[in-house]
């Protein structure tokens, strides 16, 4: 097929894929079952109350009673008071979240150089078949705006890796900064690029960005410690009593769940990336650390199914067999597979760390790490051979089927498990 033929069936494809989304919003399409609710109950309140009075709605925030900040929301009302319905800023706000897309595909861009551009676009189109995306984009939350932006300073992360110009660690740095007052978990992804900056970046230099990102968060510290509207903490968890917070800092909880809905985020790549061979010998040298470590997770492992959540694999185990059973012996291969992963480099230590210790509240829900595990995975982890993805058609094929079967299975379990 030649180059035009192929440019066309990508475009046709893209737009078949759009369409989907544009139906499902017709539709009322609502794949992680509490977007729908989030916006209804928790969402628009707050969006006609700042079109309305800004000052007392901003000032008494915590009082709505979620974790999400409010900035989004703001941006949202302005619509609002322009005279646009709610349905009118739904369509705006799937549109704006379909650049969640176009960043993917240019950072892939960045790290795959010599993989044909067919390959990355095609990679980059299985962000359509997330039930996160498709949700979260139908549904306005401020979850997919903050990764939109925190995927974007990885791309000007990644140009600066490519010609160390200043200007795109600035670049890096506003994004992350717009990032993190939309979603406040992204934050902590600072200390991953600045382990890079103070190892390439002249110290003269990095001194007035530095400023700048701290003088950046001392409006949100005086808004939430100082003003005291502590609306990270306003939430509450599910099945556990109305005045109890929902933070939890049961790291037992966190490694086992966060790292089994990783396995299970990468599992359609897993068998084409060639690493068979060393990680059956990484188990083998390690056995002993890996059972030290595990057990104590499992003896410590408390998460709740009332809580709601808890991944794919959680869900699973207690859907089949009532207990955790299956999996505690998923979330020990997970969990041995990322200690692999860390083993192979710093960096990849770094993300792991981070993703873990960015969720501070009880919940671990699927939706908090799709689709950003997978665009995090191919465009910053290191030394995984990510290459051999791309050289057989039907790992693609095993990909899109993979995403459409955990539709399906959304699907299943809205219409008969809730």
């Amino acid at each position: 097929m030649n180059r035009i033929g192929k440019i066309n069936n990508y475009n046709f494809f893209t737009f078949f894929l759009y369409l989907t989304l544009i139906l499902g919003f017709i539709f009322n399409e609502n794949l992680n079952f509490g977007s729908y609710y989030d916006w209804i109950n928790v969402y628009k309140l707050p969006i006609n109350d700042f079109s309305l009075n800004f000052k007392e709605t901003l000032l008494s925030y915590d009082q709505y009673g979620q974790r999400h900040s409010p900035i989004y929301l703001i941006f949202l009302s302005i619509f609002l008071k322009l005279g646009l319905s709610f349905e009118i800023i739904r369509i705006i706000h799937l549109h704006l979240c379909l650049s969640l897309i176009l960043i993917f595909y240019n950072c892939l861009k960045l790290v795959f150089k010599e993989v044909k551009v067919e390959s990355l676009q095609l990679l980059s189109l299985i962000i359509f078949l997330s039930p996160t995306f498709r949700s979260l984009a139908i549904w306005p939350d401020s979850r997919l705006p903050g990764l939109i932006f925190f995927i974007l300073s990885i791309y000007f992360f990644l140009k600066f890796l490519s010609n160390s110009k200043i200007k795109y660690v600035w670049l890096n740095s506003i994004s992350l900064i717009i990032s993190s007052y939309i979603s406040p978990n992204f934050c902590l992804f600072i200390i991953y690029f600045y382990f890079f900056y103070i190892n390439k970046i002249d110290i003269k230099k990095l001194i007035p960005i530095t400023i700048f990102n701290l003088a950046s968060a001392i409006p949100a510290f005086y808004y939430i410690f100082v003003m005291k509207i502590n609306f990270l903490i306003a939430g509450r968890t599910s099945g556990l009593d109305g005045d109890s917070i929902a933070l939890s800092f049961n790291m037992a909880d966190k490694i086992m769940i966060i790292s089994s809905i990783i396995l299970f985020h990468i599992l359609p790549i897993l068998f084409s990336i060639n690493i068979y061979k060393d990680f059956l010998f990484f188990i083998k040298k390690n056995i002993y650390k890996i059972l030290i470590f595990s057990i104590p997770l499992v003896y410590f492992f408390n998460y709740q199914l009332v809580f709601t959540g808890g991944g794919f694999f959680y869900q699973l185990s207690h859907l089949l067999f009532e207990n955790n059973y299956l999996f505690y012996l998923i979330s020990l291969f997970s969990i041995i597979l990322i200690w692999y992963f860390a083993k192979l480099s710093i960096n990849n230590c770094i993300l792991i760390f981070l993703l873990i210790i960015s969720n501070i509240q009880n919940t671990i829900y699927h939706k908090y790490y799709e689709p950003m595990f997978l665009i995090i995975f191919f465009v910053l982890f290191d030394k995984i051979n990510l290459h051999l993805f791309f050289k057989e058609k039907n790992n693609f094929i095993y990909l899109y089927i993979f995403s459409l079967s955990y539709i399906f299975f959304r699907v299943f379990k809205i219409m008969y498990l809730i």
